[in-house]
């Protein structure tokens, strides 16, 4: 069955001895409890063009051997912000935490350009070479591979987009940032560790967006 998870803070750090003996202590705040699709929430319960872009964007059929999961970051930044840092597929860093560096092999930014990701220390892998598939500046959506590196996602494939939900807001707008992926389950593991570890890390790239994209409206940077 396909899981939706929602992450939630916990002063107890989660254990993932499948895929790492030690993770960076700024990750090991967060854990990740799993909440079935059907089942209700209000936890759940979203704004109605949320639920749109999910049903238009974030919905895929998966193979036996294969996950996947979506996560909802609401950011109260106007969308033209949170877009221009997430577009840039030649600066992940700018708020993904685990990112060290990163550098174009080809292309120049734009679909069909490939960049070589070099991974914190910490995590089980160094590198990873990402495709971006699909970037659309007018309804804000990019899709990325992962086709190489030293790691365990084999055939990931993420989809991020954006949507606004008021135009009000402390910081001039709000957001809603839905990033969903999928990816084959790794030999040896099971389809919730492997959704836990890869949510935990989506998680808090898309926390850290938050902080740095609020941060940046309201002080008009």
């Amino acid at each position: 069955m396909p899981w939706i998870f929602q992450t939630t803070i916990s002063p107890h750090p989660p254990d993932f001895p499948q895929y790492t003996n030690h993770l960076p202590l700024y990750i090991c705040m967060y854990t990740v409890i799993q909440i079935p699709y059907n089942r209700p929430s209000k936890e759940l319960q979203r704004h109605p063009k949320t639920e749109a872009m999910k049903n238009q964007y974030h919905t895929s059929q998966l193979s036996s051997n294969q996950c996947g999961s979506s996560l909802v970051q609401t950011i109260d930044a106007p969308l033209p912000l949170v877009w221009s840092i997430i577009r840039r597929f030649d600066n992940p860093q700018a708020y993904k935490l685990f990112v060290k560096s990163c550098k174009l092999r080809s292309g120049n930014g734009g679909i069909g350009s490939v960049r070589e990701v070099m991974v914190v220390s910490g995590l089980p892998a160094a590198t990873s070479t990402e495709r971006l598939d699909e970037l659309d500046d007018e309804c804000h959506v990019m899709m990325i591979s992962i086709i190489g590196g030293d790691h365990r996602l084999v055939n990931y494939r993420s989809t991020t987009t954006l949507h606004e939900i008021s135009e009000e807001g402390m910081n001039g707008g709000k957001t809603e940032v839905v990033e969903s992926y999928v990816v084959d389950v790794p030999a040896g593991n099971s389809k919730e560790d492997t959704c836990c570890f890869a949510n935990m890390i989506i998680g808090c790239n898309l926390r850290s967006l938050a902080r740095i994209t609020e941060k940046m409206a309201k002080f008009h940077l």
